[in-house]
């Protein structure tokens, strides 16, 4: 016997707990303001209620993507009812004729209005109820993966670019580079419509093992929650777009701790001029106008293997915030350490921070021994060539996982290094729990220099904004 359906507040409620658990920031407030919106909103109209809820409850537009997959969890379609709006081409034996189903899919595809009308949903709805069926060990399933090698996306995308020259009128068909827009845009529809059977399986998935079940694994972490070790292509362009939002507001927090912090020396005239009111006695303390000097941040970066990707996001975020120094040198290593600091600083306003990246791998001098990460060389190598860069004045940071490959550590070098330097700290993007595992020697390196975990964006902006000197 199928549950009565939840009442529409305990799912509203339900729905905030769930992105209060995943990291979203909702207040109470928001959640009265989603109750009242929902008053007013046509609850039959899916995408209004969608944008109606995402207005009052997102304050940031990174959480979008998580918003959107949670919302089809608490309030799904129902899949029968759309399922059987369209009529699947059929075989004479009864089987799904593929060929007449991908050129169904490309026509719907091509027309602009199949989305806004709900045709694609329901045409999507019924493909997955026909191809993406499958049994596990656990019952009646459906997957991606069997629906798309089904409709064979690269066949599809010659299809769909066809089907929308069929669409336009002489005219249109005859302006240079009309073939090249039209596989353009079949491509991007063609994601378009992964996305769909993505959501359509997660929705029916959720049906049969519970959204509790579904959303452990189909909704994505916020992207200050990814770790930079496991992070994938896709997830690093997600953990790019966030940098300029961490840079404001960790600019916004340094200036304020330098505005706090930097007060000028007694100014005895003025004191002993306002302890006239007094009797003479200086009770209010007056201060020179402070002239506070920027620090200067020195940055000694790992940039082999998996470790790149966040040296990578570290120095971008750190060169946006750039204006709260005098001066930021770079310097990377991979088993030999070289100043990089030309590639980032003299490099065309264009050009993307990875590509600066690559031209740095390609022409420094980062490897002179066998490939593999040795801090041990390049800390002695650090601190024979580069120990004139450090001063009291400034900050060091050192961006890596402590893994040396078994080679010798020079716990020595990192002492005379950090002799040098005021504030000096190591970043580590490894769960702290898997340090002095193997060939980590983190330990020995955090005697000397003090060891932060910094797995994600989350930790990353804590740490900078509370430790680099201002």
């Amino acid at each position: 016997m199928a549950s009565p359906p939840e009442p529409l507040i305990d799912t509203l409620t339900g729905f905030v707990d769930d992105l209060r658990n995943r990291g979203i920031v909702t207040g109470p407030s928001n959640l009265i303001d989603a109750a009242r919106a929902m008053e007013v909103l046509d609850l039959l109209d899916r995408e209004s209620l969608r944008e109606g809820l995402a207005a009052t409850l997102l304050s940031d537009h990174r959480h979008r993507d998580t918003f959107d997959l949670c919302f089809e969890l608490w309030f799904p379609l129902g899949n029968e009812a759309r399922a059987g709006a369209v009529e699947v081409p059929r075989l004479p034996d009864g089987t799904v004729d593929v060929e007449a189903l991908r050129d169904l899919i490309a026509r719907t595809l091509a027309d602009p209005e199949a989305i806004s009308d709900g045709r694609l949903d329901q045409l999507v709805a019924a493909t997955v109820n026909e191809t993406g069926r499958y049994e596990s060990a656990n019952g009646e399933s459906f997957s991606v993966y069997q629906v798309m090698s089904q409709i064979s996306p690269q066949t599809l995308i010659a299809r769909i670019a066809a089907a929308m020259r069929d669409g336009m009128s002489t005219e249109e068909g005859e302006r240079p580079g009309t073939d090249e827009m039209a596989r353009r845009a079949a491509r991007d529809a063609t994601q378009q419509l992964r996305g769909a059977v993505e959501t359509e399986v997660q929705r029916r998935m959720a049906a049969l093992r519970g959204r509790e079940t579904v959303g452990e694994y189909a909704v994505p972490k916020l992207p200050e929650q990814i770790d930079f070790f496991s992070a994938n292509p896709q997830d690093m362009a997600r953990l790019r777009r966030t940098i300029d939002p961490i840079a404001r507001l960790l600019a916004a927090k340094l200036e304020f701790r330098r505005r706090r912090n930097h007060r000028g020396a007694v100014d005895i005239r003025s004191t002993l001029r306002a302890s006239m009111s007094t009797g003479g006695v200086p009770i209010a303390l007056k201060h020179r106008k402070p002239r506070p000097g920027k620090p200067e941040l020195v940055i000694i970066c790992d940039v082999s293997g998996s470790v790149s990707g966040f040296s990578q996001f570290t120095l971008q975020l750190v060169y946006a915030l750039r204006q709260h120094f005098s001066h930021v040198r770079v310097f990377a290593f991979i088993d030999t350490v070289d100043e990089v600091t030309d590639y980032f600083d003299r490099s065309s306003p264009d050009e993307q921070f990875g590509e600066r990246m690559a031209t740095m791998l390609t022409e420094a001098r980062l490897s002179t021994r066998d490939g593999h990460s040795d801090y041990g060389h390049m800390l002695r190598g650090f601190s024979r060539d580069y120990l004139d860069s450090l001063t009291h004045r400034g900050a060091l940071l050192i961006l890596g996982d402590a893994r040396n490959n078994y080679a010798l550590p020079s716990v020595d070098a990192l002492e005379k290094i950090r002799e040098q330097v005021r504030n000096a700290y190591w970043l580590n993007p490894e769960r702290k729990e898997n340090w002095d595992t193997a060939d980590s020697i983190a330990s020995k390196y955090g005697e000397v220099i003090e060891m932060f975990e910094c797995r994600n964006v989350e930790q990353l902006g804590t740490v900078i904004g509370n430790l680099l000197p201002v």
